[in-house]
């Protein structure tokens, strides 16, 4: 069809020039034809008519619209992302099992069964350093010289397979494991059914009551936590484990440095953003260096009866929490923090060679791990206290915050001696020691 146009075109405006000049003016139109022709077919496609090459469905029909609020913040989302927006990592557990020494594999075999391969992906590095394979043979000495762990061994990392870190939304840091009979089972704060809810956890219920009245407690005073767990609230001790009656008594022994990782990875890896609820002053250290809009830090006293009527109660902490992650997840990813409804607990195998001692060796018969019941005596009946058996560790969580409040003492004395020109020897300024004992003995008065 174009050759015959433009023919027609040239014969009409050319009938009287000469033969060999009208042929020579029909070539050069076919040529001009032709060469329009070819830069048509090379214009690139634009984005709004074809996908790149190489691109895939998203980048066709363009990225999903988001309507912002004030503040830069997402209200509404046009896809139905969950509130676990990454997958977990991808890890071949067999390939990096076989990959170990012998004595690693003898050593890590707790954390090869029981932590969630989500965070042992993520934490493969830190178990095999040499710090914490000296904290596991120190762990193995104490089960050998028949020292009584707690929590049971199956449930140290219960934290983890309860909340895989693509879920984690919420983090809550603790300090110590409970050292008591059937109290601790890995989640900070919670204790297993029937005991009942130890102080601390009591003044969180007070604290959630006031954020939201309608809120609902576990029946028969439960301490169980596990739903929050379950909606992705981490919580996290500082300590994994603790002798049996000696509160501390696995500090310093390289369980800070794991959980110090545990908390980085989740700052590295949640890039959606997480909410860190930090009580006392041990908790809100270990989240100095979470800075930037990316994550949120509630900071506040801890709820123990020593400090928290210094502005626990009013904190407001679960309903900030809420409103900040349905601003980045949307309606469904706030947590609900009602307690009434029970979920069971249920430990994965454990197969041999991690060693227990007998009182927390499991019975066939029984679906989780179990320590031992007190003895009946002729006649006698075994009575559940009303009360928490321990008092809530109250002595831990000075002696913790007296450790903090001393370091930071020393940090600030050191810091006016370098201002000022005076001597800076490191040292802990006179009088420290002996004024945070009386500050420690003050609250226990309260």
């Amino acid at each position: 069809m174009l050759w015959p146009r433009t023919v027609s075109r040239v014969n009409l405006s050319t009938r009287s020039l000469p033969p060999r000049r009208h042929t020579h003016l029909l070539v050069l139109a076919y040529r001009h034809s032709r060469a329009m022709s070819s830069l048509k077919r090379k214009e690139p496609p634009t984005s709004a008519s074809q996908p790149k090459r190489n691109g895939d469905l998203t980048s066709f029909f363009g990225p999903p619209k988001v309507t912002p609020s004030g503040g830069g913040k997402p209200t509404s989302f046009t896809s139905s992302s969950t509130a676990s927006d990454a997958p977990p990592l991808k890890f071949d557990k067999d390939k990096w099992v076989a990959s170990l020494t012998e004595e690693q594999r003898k050593l890590l075999k707790l954390e090869i069964d029981t932590l969630d391969p989500s965070w042992l992906g993520a934490l493969k590095d830190e178990v095999t350093s040499p710090s914490f394979l000296e904290l596991k043979r120190f762990l193995q000495k104490e089960i050998d010289s028949g020292q009584k762990i707690y929590p049971p061994l199956e449930d140290v990392y219960s934290w983890s397979r309860h909340c895989p870190l693509h879920k984690v939304r919420v983090v809550i840091l603790g300090q110590d494991p409970y050292h008591g009979h059937n109290q601790a089972h890995g989640l900070c704060f919670s204790v297993r059914p029937p005991t009942p809810a130890p102080p601390s956890l009591k003044n969180i219920y007070i604290a959630i009551k006031k954020d939201y009245p309608d809120f609902s407690p576990p029946p028969k005073n439960s301490g169980l936590l596990t739903p929050w767990a379950d909606q992705g609230v981490l919580l996290l001790n500082t300590c994994l484990t603790v002798r049996a009656g000696q509160a501390n008594s696995h500090a310093n022994r390289g369980w800070e440095k794991f959980t110090q990782k545990v908390i980085d990875t989740v700052v590295k890896v949640r890039t959606r953003g997480v909410v860190f609820l930090a009580w006392g002053m041990p908790a809100q250290k270990r989240c100095e260096k979470i800075t930037g809009g990316r994550h949120l830090v509630l900071k506040s006293v801890h709820p123990s009866p020593l400090s928290a009527h210094k502005g626990f109660f009013d904190c407001g902490h679960f309903k900030k929490a809420n409103e900040w992650l349905e601003s980045r997840y949307g309606p469904e990813g706030v947590i609900d923090w009602n307690l009434n409804v029970q979920h069971p607990i249920k430990a994965p195998p454990v197969q041999e060679p991690v060693k227990a001692t007998a009182s927390q060796e499991k019975t066939p018969e029984e679906d989780g791990p179990v320590t031992e019941l007190p003895e009946k005596t002729d006649g006698e009946k075994v009575v559940q206290k009303d009360e928490f058996d321990g008092e809530d560790d109250e002595d831990a969580i000075a002696a913790m915050e007296e450790i903090a409040r001393q370091e930071d003492q020393a940090e600030a004395t050191k810091k006016t001696n370098v201002e000022s020109g005076g001597p800076d020897d490191g040292g802990e300024p006179k009088g420290t020691r002996e004024e945070t004992k009386s500050e420690a003995t003050d609250e226990k008065a309260v």
